[in-house]
């Protein structure tokens, strides 16, 4: 086979070529043919390799072999065979130029390793988008998994085509890299950051794709999109996209809403606040007139009998209404607050619900409705809780209480007047 590649030296020799030119001229001519003809097979067989897989990929049921062609694992294949072919030719090709057969042999085995990593990535790529379109994994983060392992296998890839530029083992070069690895840290800092936080974001089942999250820090509000290994897409609610770097996950705060979409209900937890003094003591008259308020009728039938037999058994002096026990509009209002939330069709009765004080503030007393919400969807909710505080609102004149409410111009207009 040698003396075809030295045809074209013998060719210029005799037609007078001077000798180190006529092996300079050689040289690049069969590196001109070489490639050519390599090039040609790469094509070629690229082509029917590709071919074949997508022949075997539509006889079968399953969708993984379509994914791998996507993912060019044939041609990656395919370019095996020139590498086999160019790693026997080379000692023959340069015969000429022996000093220079060992710097192009360790450039085909750095090429070998770059392939083989392209390869195992091609498979790594095709796993991930096939898993992706199974139920089970749609909420999975599958794109951080497939980045830690790219990863490691890229890491893997660089030792061996470092210790093959250094002439040095593997264990020599670990060694090496271990007195480095201060500046290692600092130069991959985030990327070993993000690492580490995707792994326990994945393990501590904090965050999955479609989780509804929310970070004050990042301005974040929204569903989760993609988890990768240093970043984590949020679609806000204004289809605005929100990037958070995944160990912020783990270094900041937020607030995940899986676990409300997951309950039986969503939180109304929202006061009214009541005019100090327009709460008051009840009178005979008022009891008449509260009790044809249908929903409190038995309660305040039965809460003053109670209340009667109190003040008699301890001889209270009723000439004054403050003495013994009383009932007041305030706490009537609470009661039938509850009442309606029991009886509202939209609030789920198997989770708390509860009408309560809170601390007096300068804008009156607060009252808090906390209950849930059957139907969780953000228009629905907004929608039930509105149809609850819009009756409350209305349904306080009728037991003479007053809402509190920042006087507007209009009202210090009409005060001056007066």
């Amino acid at each position: 086979m040698k003396e075809y590649f030295r045809w074209f030296y013998q060719f210029l020799k005799d037609h007078g070529t001077a000798d180190e030119t006529a092996l300079y001229l050689n040289l690049a001519f069969n590196l001109v043919v070489i490639t050519i003809v390599l090039l040609a097979i790469d094509y070629a067989l690229k082509y029917f390799i590709i071919g074949l897989f997508k022949k075997f990929s539509d006889k079968t049921k399953t969708s993984y072999d379509d994914y791998l062609v996507k993912s060019n694992f044939p041609k990656y294949i395919a370019h095996l065979v020139p590498f086999i072919i160019i790693r026997n030719i080379i000692p023959v090709a340069i015969q000429d130029f022996p000093h220079w057969e060992e710097n192009l042999i360790k450039a085909t085995d750095v090429y070998l390793i770059i392939l083989i990593v392209w390869i195992f990535r091609s498979l790594v790529k095709t796993t991930k988008n096939y898993l992706s379109q199974i139920e089970n994994f749609k909420d999975k983060p599958l794109e951080s998994y497939a980045q830690i392992v790219v990863l490691f296998i890229w890491f893997i890839g660089f030792i061996f085509i470092f210790s093959e530029l250094a002439d040095k083992s593997v264990i020599e070069f670990l060694a090496a890299l271990g007195a480095a690895s201060a500046v290692l840290l600092l130069v991959f800092r985030d990327t070993i950051l993000g690492f580490v936080s995707s792994i326990q974001v994945s393990v501590n089942d904090m965050v999955r794709i479609g989780d509804w999250i929310t970070q004050e820090k990042y301005g974040a509000d929204g569903n989760v999109t993609e988890i990768s290994l240093t970043t984590v897409k949020v679609q806000n609610f204004d289809n605005t996209i929100t990037t958070i770097p995944t160990y912020a996950l783990i270094s900041d705060s937020f607030k995940n809403w899986r676990g409300m979409q997951n309950s039986g209900g969503r939180r109304i937890k929202r006061a009214l606040y009541i005019k100090q003094n327009s709460v008051k003591f009840l009178s005979v008259e008022d009891l008449d007139r509260y009790a044809k308020i249908q929903m409190v009728t038995q309660y305040i039938e039965h809460r003053q009998k109670d209340i009667d037999k109190y003040n008699q058994e301890n001889n209270f002096d009723k000439s004054l209404i403050v003495n013994g026990r009383n009932q007041t509009n305030l706490g009537i209002f609470r009661k039938y607050c509850d009442t309606y939330l029991n009886n509202h069709p939209a609030v789920n009765k198997d989770m708390m619900i509860m009408t309560r004080h809170l601390a007096p503030s300068p804008q009156g007393v607060p009252l808090e409705i906390y209950a849930f919400s059957s139907d969780k969807r953000w228009i629905n909710y907004e929608h039930i809780m509105a149809d609850i505080f819009e009756h409350l609102i209305a349904a306080a004149k009728y037991f003479d209480l007053e809402l509190y409410e920042t006087p507007s111009g209009e009202d210090l207009k009409t005060l001056k007047e007066n």
